[in-house]
């Protein structure tokens, strides 16, 4: 079982100082990240064809472009970001991602303060990203499966890892000391699997992150 832990991230702050913001993860992870944050506090490198991350929003200002990328983008603490996209204004609201072309021209305001966002950004054409906001809960685990992250964004949660079958008379696996609950901080992020997907519990919200292959 595989945890991100947000505190161990260092922070990579914008050429135009106006944020700062922390990669989660990236495929291929040996990409490189050359020439520092962009204004948005993305890399632009090019080396990866997809990538996740989490950006402090202190200054209003213009968003870079990623030709051949799509993004959604989510306000995960803070009330509003407008962003303009080609011309046309979008009031992102807390938890309700949006996407758009990574080819667009596009700039943000502040009119509520600073903001805190979750970003996708996948090749068009490979793969496709998703971003879902879930309220878990302690009766009901819920499984983060492979091809999927799954962020702690407000809330108590713990992890476990999840069962592998046929070992306990109930068809469970027999459990060990490395199958105890590990808590989860704000903005944790657990990996997730299909050999024993992760499954967590608690109260609060997590953000389920989907980044699918597309058929050719």
């Amino acid at each position: 079982m595989e945890i991100i832990r947000f505190a161990d991230i260092r922070p990579e702050p914008w050429r135009n100082g106006g944020g700062v913001t922390r990669e989660l993860a990236r495929h291929p992870a040996a990409a490189s990240a050359q020439g520092g944050s962009a204004q948005d506090g993305s890399t632009q490198d090019g080396s990866w064809d997809w990538r996740v991350s989490i950006a402090e929003v202190s200054k209003a200002g213009e968003f870079s472009t990623f030709p051949g990328m799509e993004r959604v983008i989510t306000i995960i603490d803070g009330e509003l970001l407008l962003l303009t996209v080609d011309g046309s204004e979008h009031p992102l609201e807390k938890y309700r991602p949006f996407r758009f072309s990574g080819d667009a021209t596009s700039a943000s305001s502040l009119p509520t303060g600073d903001v805190r966002d979750l970003n996708v950004i996948a090749r068009t054409g490979a793969f496709k990203g998703y971003t879902s906001i879930v309220e878990i809960s302690k009766k009901r685990a819920h499984p983060v499966f492979e091809g999927q992250l799954a962020v702690l964004l407000e809330g108590k949660a713990t992890v476990a890892p999840g069962t592998l079958g046929g070992n306990t008379p109930d068809g469970g696996a027999a459990p060990t000391s490395a199958d105890e609950p590990l808590e989860l901080s704000r903005y944790d992020t657990v990996v997730g699997s299909d050999t024993r997907s992760p499954e967590i519990s608690g109260r609060g919200f997590i953000a389920v992150i989907s980044i699918d292959p597309v058929d050719a």
